[in-house]
């Protein structure tokens, strides 16, 4: 049997035929610069995350360290219950001197601890003069523990204050 072309089918071949690849000649390549662009952007978004979390990690440590020292030097005072006011500052250690009395070397072993993991970090612990601590009123002890923060991000002073009844 013969194909019979009528004009309503030939119309509806002319519209429906597809383009020919010359007509759409850089189109590809502007999609690909989009994606790449926007991939880019996406990529430096997920980069600054990281960087903000490391230095938020950082500085939850430092606050852990805190906690923990303050606990230390805590349980230090009350193993020695008796000389307990002799534990007393006059206000921040920042350097670490000479002991001679037990107190004395307790608190000087607990600053050198502090600055060994806090602050400035363990490299710099002769030269770091912001990391420091305090103990107030033995035997209902307050304990102080300054550091600088911004290594972690946050701000030029942190402290940390907790009370323990001996």
């Amino acid at each position: 049997m013969p194909v019979i072309v009528t004009p309503a089918s030939a119309h509806r071949r002319r519209n429906h035929r597809t383009r020919r690849p010359i007509d759409q000649a850089g189109i590809g390549l502007i999609e690909v610069l989009v994606s790449v662009f926007i991939l880019g952007v996406g990529l430096l978004a997920i980069a600054a995350m990281q960087a903000h979390a490391l230095r938020a990690g950082q500085s939850s440590l430092e606050g852990t360290q805190a906690v923990l020292q303050a606990n230390s030097i805590i349980e230090a005072i009350r193993a020695d219950r008796i000389n307990a006011t002799s534990y007393n500052t006059a206000g921040p250690i920042c350097e670490v001197s000479q002991a001679g009395t037990l107190a004395q070397t307790t608190i000087a072993a607990w600053v050198t601890t502090l600055k060994a993991t806090m602050g400035a970090g363990p490299q710099s612990v002769e030269t770091d003069t912001t990391t420091c601590g305090q103990i107030l009123n033995c035997p209902d002890c307050e304990i102080s523990i300054i550091w600088n923060d911004t290594r972690a991000g946050g701000s030029a002073t942190k402290q940390f204050v907790t009370r323990s009844r001996l």
